[in-house]
């Protein structure tokens, strides 16, 4: 066993630590897109308490280690280059249920529990957590959170932060913390919720997450409407315009639309849920923007409405290749139709998705150069957005700044890093600035 794997069997056992010579393939491939080429990692370790995992983060900061933390390595690829990585740190072994207030909406759970697993058992109780990030058969709670990865229902429900009512973590010197609490109406501590999103482990490794809940919708039905960009980009801005209240208003390419079977042209698919009379009315009125602007559109409820997400999750999941780059784009909503007509025009593109404004495009790395992703870069922020390479092959990852970040705070960012990890044990090199 290696030098660093041997410190930890101790507190993990022998069972719970690989070398990286004896890791699954299937992880190794995983991992090798976060970290530096020439800097492969001791091992990787699977702690199965909290406990277990302070006091692997502990030996960590005591040794100099530099740790990568993920949950069931999903989305580790998504985020900048590890620096000298030691070990690998998963919490996909922490995958208990805490606490299921049923009558105070909350739930309570480890950072490795898978979400669809969480949302199947909430449904038993006729709940849900209103997120929908990518990958969701294998996405952890934790890397959910790291990533600040919430999908198309942040259009009615927010973002995860806005779900997030109290946290447990390891910092980075072993010790076990926590902040706010597992009601919603919450007032202690400060709101490291917030801070902790999006963090990608670069401040410290949560164990545990309590988040708000919402009782399953009565009814639910998905209006799609296809036709030319104008007309999209007319609707989507009545839609905001209106006191309609759609969960989802995402945006899809034609390639996309195709895919899925749903037409052949830009598509916008707009779904509602809410009690049954209140669905149908307000995909009525849909419909009779759509009839004015001159979009086709058609109707899908009930269980086509459950199959045509699920056919879009499915669609964008296959994308994904070791070959793939992925971007995160934001743009106002009002521009999301035609910064799809311009990101077209470059070419190379694979599937793009955005929802109203917010959204991801997938390209083939073959045909997308770093130059091409700058001239998209450059797009988006003269429409007052931005444009993040989440995930892309090693080499086109070192020519660029992945995050593109054109604010004033990384000052600020480098501050709260020096005082939650003073000896840059978690994630290093992972964040903006190479924080």
């Amino acid at each position: 066993m290696n030098a660093i794997a041997s410190t930890l069997e101790p507190i993990v056992g022998n069972s719970n630590i690989y070398t990286w010579g004896n890791l699954d393939p299937s992880w190794q491939e995983r991992i090798k897109p976060a970290i530096a080429p020439d800097t492969l990692p001791d091992s990787i370790v699977y702690p199965s308490t909290s406990e277990q995992l302070a006091q692997v983060i502990a030996l960590a900061h005591s040794q100099h280690y530099h740790l990568l933390p993920c949950g069931n390595g999903s989305k580790l690829g998504w985020g900048g280059i590890g620096k000298d990585v030691d070990v690998v740190v998963s919490t996909k072994h922490l995958n208990q249920i805490i606490d299921h207030a049923v009558g105070d909406l909350t739930v309570t759970v480890e950072a490795g529990v898978k979400l669809a697993d969480l949302q199947a058992i909430l449904a038993k109780t006729g709940q849900f957590l209103g997120l929908d990030p990518a990958y969701p058969q294998e996405a952890t709670i934790g890397g959910i959170i790291a990533t600040a990865d919430s999908g198309s229902l942040s259009q009615r429900y927010g973002g995860v932060r806005d779900m997030l009512l109290g946290i447990s973590f390891v910092r980075s010197d072993g010790q076990i913390a926590k902040a706010g609490g597992r009601v919603v109406k919450n007032v202690a501590g400060y709101d490291l919720m917030k801070l902790f999103t999006g963090s990608y482990g670069t401040l410290g490794i949560i164990t545990q997450a309590t988040f708000r809940l919402y009782p399953l919708p009565e009814a639910a039905e998905t209006i799609v409407l296809t036709g030319e960009m104008d007309g999209i980009a007319s609707a989507i801005k009545t839609v905001l315009a209106s006191a309609l209240t759609p969960t989802a208003l995402d945006l899809l390419s034609p390639k996309l639309v195709t895919e899925l079977g749903i037409g052949q042209d830009m598509g916008l698919m707009v779904r509602f849920q809410s009690v049954a009379d209140s669905v149908k009315e307000q995909c009525a009125r849909i419909q009779s923007v759509a009839e004015q602007l001159g979009l086709r559109n058609s109707f899908y409820s009930n269980g086509d409405d459950t199959s045509l997400w699920e056919s879009l999750a499915n669609s964008i999941g296959k994308s994904r290749q070791s070959s793939t780059i992925v971007c995160k784009i934001g743009v106002l909503p009002t521009a999301a139709a035609k910064t799809f007509n311009t990101l077209e025009s470059l070419g190379g593109l694979g599937v793009i998705h955005v929802r109203s404004g917010l959204g991801k495009v997938w390209f083939d790395s073959e045909a997308v150069s770093s130059e091409m992703i700058k001239t998209m870069r450059s797009y988006c922020e003269s429409e007052q957005g931005f444009l993040t390479v989440l995930e892309a092959p090693i080499t086109l990852k070192q020519e660029l700044d992945i995050w593109g970040y054109q604010g004033n705070g990384l000052d600020v960012m480098r501050g709260i890093k020096q005082k939650f990890d003073p000896e840059n044990v978690l994630s290093p090199g992972r964040f903006v600035g190479g924080i």
